[in-house]
């Protein structure tokens, strides 16, 4: 039986795609307690190189950068006489005159969209009005889009209700409300108090790491920094001549039909030969520490199970993201990530 070094070095040495399906031997040369260990080996030597962080950038999008906020901001403070005139009547109808000061007013509650497109709901119902979907919010606040009266009044309303502390409640336990902060924990008085004094910068950086720096824009952009790994997977495959589809939902159909894929969604790649043959199913998933790098599994399991019935159609896995304060050295994140099982007939890997 081959020592580990002489199969990784056998593995790393492969000159092609088609040697590089020497991964699908180690079952073969070596017993199970040795396989994690080989993985890891190869995953260090051939991917761990080209690893780059991107917790170091966030997305921009025009809605979340200054200039779109300040717009609102301005018009808010200036309709409200500096959040002066703050009735609901007066509300409603600066909120009907110009829909995206609800952007301004709505960040001040601490709510976001959802939540506050859901609160409008609370509010409805003894009002005998319709609630505000979290669409009609969202195109009030990125573009103003036309606002009947009674979307007004909601809006008002609950504004109103939240900020007065009459729409949620006393919080239960070790919980405390959302408006229990330094710019609204008395209502309007400490907004006015803060949008003529300025928010100290002590205050501003703790709110920053109370809420998580860039919170928002990161889970408005989780499809955008996913297709970063697809796009990147995608220059690859391009770069070296593999024939490849990338998947999505216009071609869901077509993958099940050419290839006989009938797991949904498809991969998000898969790689075929001239003969227009399935050689390979390659997933992208994003993951952020070791508790959504594990919720990632059943997707993975799901794809091996296809590929076993594929007939050992190789799953290639391409997982991005920090391991977590947990995995304290590269060799051990490697060893985490780079960890599959490689049983016959069918192999799984991560790149």
């Amino acid at each position: 039986m081959p020592a580990i070094a002489q199969t990784v070095a056998y593995i790393v040495g492969a000159a092609t795609w088609d040697e590089r399906a020497r991964m699908r031997q180690i079952p073969q040369r070596h017993g199970t307690d040795e396989h994690a260990a080989i993985n890891a080996e190869v995953a260090r030597q051939l991917y761990v190189p080209y690893l780059a962080p991107d917790y170091a950038y966030v997305p921009a999008f025009e809605f979340y950068e200054l200039p779109h906020f300040q717009a609102a901001y301005d018009k808010a403070a200036a309709a409200t006489a500096g959040f002066n005139n703050v009735t609901v009547p007066w509300l409603a109808a600066a909120i009907q005159v110009e829909p995206t000061i609800l952007l301004a007013l709505r960040v001040i509650t601490g709510l976001t969209r959802a939540e506050f497109a859901d609160s409008t709901r609370l509010v409805a119902g003894s009002l005998n009005m319709k609630p505000l979907s979290v669409n009609k919010v969202d195109s009030m606040e990125r573009s103003g889009t036309p606002t009947s009266a009674s979307q007004a009044q909601i809006a008002a309303e609950t504004i109103d209700r939240i900020m007065r502390g009459l729409l949620f409640g006393d919080p239960p336990g070790r919980f405390r409300s959302k408006q229990d902060k330094p710019d609204t924990a008395d209502g309007w008085s400490t907004v006015r108090d803060y949008a003529a004094k300025r928010v100290p910068y002590s205050v501003f950086l703790h709110q920053r790491h109370y809420g998580g720096a860039f919170r928002q824009v990161l889970d408005a952009a989780s499809e955008l920094r996913g297709d970063l790994i697809e796009d990147a997977v995608e220059a690859l495959f391009i770069e070296h001549g593999i024939t490849f589809i990338r998947t999505g939902s216009h071609n869901q159909a077509e993958i099940a039909a050419r290839f006989e894929v009938t797991v949904q969604p498809a991969p998000d790649f898969v790689v075929y030969d001239s003969s227009d043959r399935l050689q390979a199913m390659l997933e992208c998933k994003l993951t952020n520490d070791g508790g959504t790098a594990r919720d990632k599994a059943l997707r993975f399991k799901t794809l091996r199970e296809e590929s076993i019935r594929l007939g050992g159609i190789p799953l290639i896995a391409c997982s991005a993201g920090s391991a977590g304060p947990e995995s304290t050295t590269r060799s051990d994140q490697s060893s985490a990530t780079a960890t599959a099982e490689s049983s016959p007939p069918a192999t799984s890997r991560t790149c």
